[in-house]
């Protein structure tokens, strides 16, 4: 079996699907020669003609330029540029309409030619083998080259593909009614036309080279034939005349039964397709040097006195060239840019021609009627009889009415190569190429609108991202180092060291922290007392709580308030009686003869003070403090009792000191008279101090004591005594000291009325009468009796030591 090239070779065709056949009307115009008409008087150049982006601008306004000099320099992918088609000045450079249904304004170039049509220096390359392959495609990229037949894909783009290219198509069909143009320039320019073959196959490099040409132009087929004859593996095809059969997958599939994927080109199966016109300007680049600024324009139609192809230099408005041809318009005239299956009208006769014009037509009315008016389509099926992609013409105008463009481009929408096949044998007379036109308008701005949305989100998150990162980094960069395990127990130590500083420091401010506790702990008691429901066990046990505490601090209280004022009469006693002992010594030393009188005085008065102080304390105390009142009168004898067992070890330290001091000076086989009367006046003042004390605290006791008032009536009966027998001057310093003993005994006895009726009233706050159990007022009962117990003991020592440490 032959291989597919081989029946290439061969010369083998396939069918294609749909197609028509409309009336040609090519015989109009192909039967004359190409004219050169005269020069316009202006030339208006778009900066772009081509598929792609527009070049950047390289003259200014008022410059003059040359014939064949570059106007635009191209800057990015599928950009080429444009060229001055003659010589003259730039006038302005300003958005113009453009050649295209919508005639939308495009940045154009405004020449004014000065008709000298002079050259710019051209570099012809007639040894084009010699040159590299980049060289050449960049001889067709400056030269400004791109597709003649309809849809402007840049020529270096083509040639510099770098799949492998095993079939090249030149297309020379020319399928569309009316157009003429590459038909007579095949006739008048073949070797041309062979010769720019040859510079793309010499890029290229395919098996085999076809030029297809549709068998209603007998005259150029003979042309072409002559011209290629000579050379291998380059043949012409005579292909059916059918409509759209020169349609570049419709044309692949008639030579070579391949069809291109959707979406694809046809170099992704090995082929490759140019225009005949662009064959030519190929040649003209690369033999002459010249640049693209001319092109074969058909200019056709009934309203036209002469029909013919010319040679129109690029930029000049269709207008001149109508006018060239004597064009008669008629009321409701139309003038189309293309043919009439697959032009558009244009809006004004401004409008130039660029480098994909082919055609102009000017048809009249009788030749062209205007279409009818839309009506409903009866589902005859003959649009998608004549689809030559094999589309749904019908089903896709719906969705393009109700613009459901997901599902067009699931029927393949874009697939559509707009040859208005469907719309001319549509009996409803209904426009669906329009429909595929808007709707394939409409997609493109959503996919643009899309890929713009999709760019404007990828760089805010590449910012949100950036930003993030900074400000981590910013984090970490103050952000303190990590610290050991042993740091962090370090650091615990110290913390664990400072609150037991604070804490020990706490504990040493004293009672009133406590006190404070204290307080804190009976109000939440007493709010954990409210918030909580009655309960009579809790109830009780805080209660006992309460009163125990009040009784520690009671006693605690007694006893600061005892061992403070037995402190303060040791340090008093131990003064008095060293101040005793220097007052005897100095006595002895001054009056050794008198001394023993003297001393006895001393001793009598000093007695008679004490007997006085003590029956002052007594009256005072007998007046403000009842005797009904146990608690206070157990207070007060706890007080006289400290009192007298302070003066008792204040009379055995002089008595123990005076012996010692004896011991130490004078041996006792020594000892004088003097010191012996030293020692009998300390001995008579310890035993009056003692006897004193012993009177004060015999009068407080309790008035239960019978014996109270007779020790009142002999003490007064010695005082009475003791101050018959005393001089004017010692009872007036008796008197001083008595007056001064009641008053430090009514001070004493005011200081310790005062502490009972605080504690009587820290009590009462703390544990009222009515909450006291019967638990607590036997601990007190049996704490009264112990301190009268203590009290009667202390005054029985008190009698009994004066008595023994007495010689006499």
């Amino acid at each position: 079996m032959d291989s597919l090239l081989a029946r290439i070779s061969r010369g083998q065709l396939w069918p294609s699907p749909g197609g028509i056949h409309p009336a040609l009307n090519k015989s109009q115009s192909n039967s004359l020669p190409i004219r050169i008409p005269p020069l316009p008087p202006r030339l208006v150049l778009p900066v772009k003609q081509h598929i792609g982006a527009q070049g950047h601008l390289l003259v200014n306004v008022h410059e003059q330029v040359l014939k064949g000099q570059a106007l635009t320099k191209p800057h990015a992918n599928w950009s080429v540029p444009v060229h001055a088609p003659t010589s003259g000045r730039i006038v302005d450079i300003t958005p113009m309409p453009s050649a295209h249904p919508s005639a939308l304004p495009e940045l154009s170039i405004i020449i004014e030619p000065d008709g000298e049509d002079r050259w710019c220096e051209l570099v012809p390359h007639p040894n084009y083998r010699e040159l590299t392959a980049e060289r050449l495609i960049d001889i067709l990229h400056f030269a400004g080259i791109s597709g003649m037949g309809g849809a402007g894909f840049p020529t270096y783009i083509k040639a510099s593909t770098k799949q492998q290219i095993e079939v090249l198509i030149i297309n020379g069909a020319e399928c569309e009614p009316y157009i003429s143009a590459d038909d007579v320039l095949m006739q008048a320019h073949s070797d041309e036309i062979v010769r720019g073959i040859e510079v793309l196959r010499h890029l290229l490099q395919p098996k085999i080279t076809l030029i297809a040409i549709e068998d209603d132009k007998p005259k150029a087929i003979a042309a072409m034939e002559q011209a290629c004859a000579s050379i291998d593996d380059m043949q012409v095809r005579a292909i059916p005349t059918k409509y759209p059969s020169g349609g570049e997958k419709q044309l692949i599939q008639i030579l070579t039964s391949k069809e291109v994927p959707a979406g694809g080109i046809p170099a992704d199966i090995g082929v490759l397709v140019q225009n005949i016109g662009t064959m030519y300007a190929v040649q003209q680049a690369v033999e002459l040097g010249k640049p693209l600024i001319e092109r074969v324009v058909t200019v056709t139609g009934d309203t036209l006195a002469e029909q013919r192809n010319v040679w129109a230099l690029l930029g000049t408005e269709v207008k001149h060239l109508l006018a060239q041809q004597d064009f008669n318009p008629e009321p409701m005239q139309r003038v189309i840019m293309g043919g009439p299956m697959m032009g558009f009208t244009l809006p004004t006769v401004r409008i130039p021609v660029v480098k994909t014009t082919n055609c102009i037509l000017a048809p009249s009315e009788a030749e062209m009627p205007f279409p009818g008016e839309e009506r409903a389509c009866i589902r005859c099926s003959a649009c998608a009889d004549a689809c030559p992609a094999s589309l749904l013409p019908q089903q896709l105008q719906w969705f393009a009415k109700t613009k459901e463009y997901k599902k067009l481009e699931e029927h393949k929408l874009f697939d559509c190569i707009e040859c208005g096949a469907c719309a001319y044998v549509c009996p409803s007379e209904i426009p669906l190429v329009q429909y595929y036109r808007v709707a394939k308008a409409e997609i493109r701005e959503q996919q643009i609108e899309q890929i713009k949305s999709d760019r404007a989100k990828e760089r805010f998150e590449a910012r949100k991202e950036r930003l993030e990162r900074e400000q981590e980094e910013r984090r970490n960069r103050h952000k303190r180092p990590s610290r050991s395990k042993e740091q962090d127990a370090q650091s615990k130590e110290k913390v664990a060291e400072a609150l037991a500083r604070v804490k020990s420091k706490q504990a040493d401010k004293g009672a009133d922290k406590d006190k404070v506790a204290a307080a804190i702990a009976r109000a939440k008691a007493k709010k954990a007392g409210e918030q909580l429901e009655p309960d009579n066990s809790e109830v009780a046990q805080e209660r006992a709580a309460r009163k125990e505490q009040a009784r520690l601090y009671k006693e605690q209280k007694q006893q600061a308030d005892t061992a403070e004022p037995v402190a303060k009469d040791d340090k008093k006693a131990a003064v008095a009686a060293a101040i005793a002992r220097a007052k005897a010594k100095k006595t002895a030393q001054a009056e050794e003869t008198e001394a023993p009188a003297q001393d006895d005085k001393k001793a009598a008065v000093a007695a008679a003070i004490a007997r006085a102080k003590a029956k002052k304390a007594a009256q005072a105390e007998d007046a403000d403090a009842p005797a009904q009142d146990d608690k206070k009168a157990a207070v007060a004898a706890a007080i006289a009792r400290a009192k007298a067992k302070k003066a008792a070890q204040a009379a055995e330290a002089d008595k123990a000191q005076t012996q010692t001091s004896g011991n130490t000076d004078t041996p006792a086989t020594e000892q004088s008279e003097e010191d012996k009367k030293k020692a009998a006046v300390a001995a008579a003042i310890a035993r009056a101090k003692a006897k004193k004390a012993a009177q004060a605290e015999a009068t407080v006791k309790p008035s239960s004591e019978s014996s109270t008032e007779p020790c009142e009536e002999n003490n007064t009966g010695t005082d009475t005594q003791s101050s018959e027998t005393q001089s004017p001057e010692d009872k007036k310093k008796a008197a001083v000291a008595a007056a001064i003993a009641r008053a430090k005994a009514k001070k004493e006895a005011k200081a310790a009325q005062s502490d009972e009726a605080q504690d009587d009233a820290s009590e009462n706050s703390k544990t009222p009468e009515a909450e006291q159990s019967p638990e607590d007022k036997k601990k007190a009962a049996v704490a009264a009796a112990i301190a009268r117990a203590k009290a009667k003991k202390a005054a029985r020592d008190a009698e009994n030591k004066p008595e023994q440490e007495d010689p006499s």
